[in-house]
């Protein structure tokens, strides 16, 4: 298998090659099989790693294949190596905005050190991988087989040479860049996120395609650390998946800081031109073109069914939604089960570590925990960052549900004020006539920390007016979310409730 097969990191620095030691050992020889596991696991990112390490811990014997890198997107060329381009970015921001807060620097431009902001990110990945590594599986029992997996009939899966048996097996292959239909784009060596986390120079003049999660971060994050981005989206608005007023805070903040935006525009075509690339885009029967040096496609996932053998082992699948599960998350053969983002339209690696934790429940001890129970949060790490729990408005007026919703704005939450950072908001939704909450909107500075305390009331049926009773540290952004349940409360104060305490009042004075 060629280097570029096994999506090995580049540029090969110290730091990439001590991920590889830890993701996929050179010289790796997989061991000899055992007659038979309780438990294979086809995938060694998030959700794989959860069902094995969890199952070799309660005294399973356990086979892990994994053929690209141990760890998956999530350590390799998602999670981890953006959050560390997006910290370095926040950073360069906090710079540059120093004067506000009187803080005087030498004169002249900030400049990013931008192969130094990779390395940095190299560094951290490499470290991190030490949790993941092959040593880490190897030694809490499990047997590791670098190399593809192809299942051979309802109980057997073929990796190399070797044909492996086993009582439940776990799907949990996850998810890769979606092939997007632009004529030549193939030909034009766009990056993705399997391929951006290798760069070391930064461009100069960088086309993301897809305005979505991916595509905002990385468009923010490029900008800061100075190249000129365009982010072309086919929609009307950025972050079509969430909450509108949050896309439009984000969307606000996007073209302060210089990002330029064509919404509602088709990418009709990408062409290489010697050192550059072309981007063809059109917007009604206008036509124009975009000269960048590199294009990021950030267009979304596709399950990784292919080459799997699923027919074979009467596993029932679709190329677009990916492997078909039931509530309790098992396939259409009952001895085989799927975790992560290869069945799941909650493309999150908190999410696959959830559905992981239910599998092992399911097949191992015959459980009947559902998936379908779960309250996921999720986060946009954009600065602002949104996080979102349950249902936004437009799903909760889809499914005719009545609701009312409590909105508390930044503006008026002094910690926000102080730290000069008042763009956002906390709106939370409840169901009309109680104070039980369907779902909430935050927009802040660390939003992805301030959803779990809603996300906790959900699961633990708390209502909003609850939430007013608790007590917040002074000054916190979290006071937002207290303030949305004092709004609650007041609404209880109808004029005929006011009439009586008034009377009340004035007959016990």
């Amino acid at each position: 298998m060629s280097e570029k097969d096994m999506f090995l990191p580049r540029p090969r620095d110290s730091h990439d090659e001590r991920l590889i030691r830890n993701v996929r050992p050179p010289g790796w020889v997989n061991p000899t099989p055992r007659d038979s596991y309780n438990l294979i696991v086809i995938g060694a990112g998030t959700a794989g790693l959860i069902s094995a390490l969890g199952a070799a811990g309660l005294g399973a014997t356990v086979a892990v294949l994994e053929e690209r890198l141990i760890g998956g997107d999530c350590l390799n060329f998602g999670c981890v190596p953006s959050k560390s381009l997006l910290s370095s970015a926040r950073a360069v921001s906090v710079v540059r905005d120093a004067s506000d807060f009187g803080v005087q620097l030498p004169p002249g431009d900030i400049s990013v050190d931008f192969p130094a902001v990779m390395e940095r990110m190299r560094r951290l990945r490499a470290d991190i991988s030490n949790r993941d590594s092959v040593t880490r599986l190897s030694e809490a029992g499990i047997d590791v087989f670098l190399g593809s997996g192809e299942f051979t009939g309802p109980n057997r899966i073929r990796v190399g040479d070797e044909e492996l048996r086993f009582k439940r097996a776990v799907i949990a292959v996850g998810a890769t860049s979606n092939p997007v239909l632009i004529p030549q784009l193939q030909e034009c060596d766009c990056l993705t996120n399997e391929t951006l986390f290798s760069l070391t120079d930064l461009p100069p003049r960088l086309g993301i395609i897809g305005a979505g999660r991916v595509g905002c971060e990385m468009a923010q994050a490029f900008r800061r650390f100075g190249s000129k981005v365009y982010l072309f989206e086919s929609s009307p608005r950025i972050l079509g998946e969430e909450d509108i007023d949050a896309a439009q805070t984000v969307q606000d903040r996007l073209v302060e800081e210089g990002v330029v935006l064509f919404l509602d525009t088709r990418v009709e075509r990408v062409s290489s031109k010697r050192s550059e690339k072309i981007v063809e885009v059109g917007k009604g029967d206008a036509q124009q073109e975009v000269i960048v040096d590199e294009v990021l496609v950030a267009v979304g996932r596709v399950p990784l069914v292919d080459g799997l053998g699923l027919e074979r082992a009467g596993v029932a699948y679709s190329k677009i939604s990916g492997v078909e599960v039931n509530e309790y998350l098992q396939t259409s053969n009952s001895r085989i089960y799927a975790a992560g983002d290869v069945c799941s339209k909650y493309k999150f690696t908190h999410m696959a570590d959830a559905a992981a934790r239910i599998v092992l429940q399911n097949a191992l001890f015959k459980g009947s925990k559902k998936a379908s129970t779960l309250t996921v949060p999720w986060c946009v790490y954009t600065d602002p960052e949104i996080a979102q729990v349950g249902l936004t408005e437009s799903q909760a007026r889809n499914r005719g549900i009545e609701f009312e919703t409590f909105l508390s704005e930044l503006s008026e939450v002094d910690r926000a004020v102080l730290d000069d950072r008042v763009d956002g908001f906390v709106k939370i939704h409840v169901k009309k006539g109680s104070d039980r909450i369907l779902g909430a909107t935050i927009v802040a500075k660390n939003a992805g920390n301030m959803i779990s305390e809603i996300t906790l009331a959900i699961v633990e049926g708390i209502g909003l007016r609850k939430l007013a009773d608790v007590i917040r540290p002074y000054p916190t952004e979290s006071e937002a979310i207290g303030r949305a349940g004092d709004l609650c409360n007041k609404k209880r104060l109808t004029p005929l409730i006011r009439g009586l305490l008034s009377r009340w009042l004035n007959w016990s004075g």
